[in-house]
C-alpha cells in the first residue's frame, strides 16, 4: 500500500529567496503561490512545501523542521563541493566539523553515510545515503572516510 514518502513540509520567511535555495539544489518548482509552494524533490513522487510565515523562528526540533534527501552513496563522497559550489555550507553536526563530513550513523543494523546543511531560515538538511542495511554490527559514530578504511 505505502509506496514512499510524498511530502515533507518547512516554514520559510522569504518565500522567493527559498524557492532560489531550493532550485539550485536541483528542485524543479512545482506550484507557487503566496503562502505556499512546493518543490519536487522526484517529479511525480516527492515534494516539499514551504509554507511563507510570520513566526518561521519556532525552537528547533528535528521532528518539525528538517528534511533529509536520499542521494547515492558515491555522491555523498561529492556532495561537499557539489554544495560549496551553489554557495551552501555544511554545518557542524553530532560534533563532527564540517571538514569532517560526510559522517556514518550507527542506526543499527543500518549504517547511513550523512552530512548536514541549513537553509536560509535555518531549517536543518540533510544528504542521507544508505550504506549496510539489515547487518547487525554495533559501532561508533565515525567519518565515512574511517568507515572505508575500516571495511578494507
Amino acid at each position: 500500500m505505502i509506496k514512499g514518502l510524498y511530502e515533507a513540509h518547512l516554514p520559510v520567511s522569504d518565500m522567493k529567496q527559498s524557492i532560489d535555495f531550493f532550485q539550485k539544489l536541483g528542485l524543479e518548482l512545482a506550484y507557487e503561490s503566496g503562502r505556499v509552494s512546493f518543490v519536487w524533490i522526484e517529479k511525480g513522487k516527492s515534494w516539499l512545501g514551504l509554507w511563507e510565515a510570520d513566526e518561521v523562528n519556532i525552537p528547533y526540533h528535528v521532528s518539525i523542521r528538517h528534511i533529509a534527501f536520499h542521494v547515492e552513496a558515491e555522491d555523498i563522497i561529492k556532495a561537499k563541493g557539489w554544495l560549496k559550489q551553489r554557495g551552501v555550507e555544511v554545518r557542524e553536526a553530532f560534533g563532527f566539523s564540517p571538514e569532517r563530513q560526510p559522517i556514518v550513523l550507527p542506526n543499527n543494523p543500518q549504517a547511513h553515510a550523512c552530512l548536514y546543511f541549513n537553509d536560509p531560515d535555518g531549517n536543518s538538511l540533510e544528504f542521507i545515503a544508505p550504506l549496510r542495511l539489515d547487518h547487525e554490527e554495533a559501532f561508533e559514530m565515525m567519518t565515512l572516510e574511517e568507515w572505508r578504511n575500516r571495511e578494507k
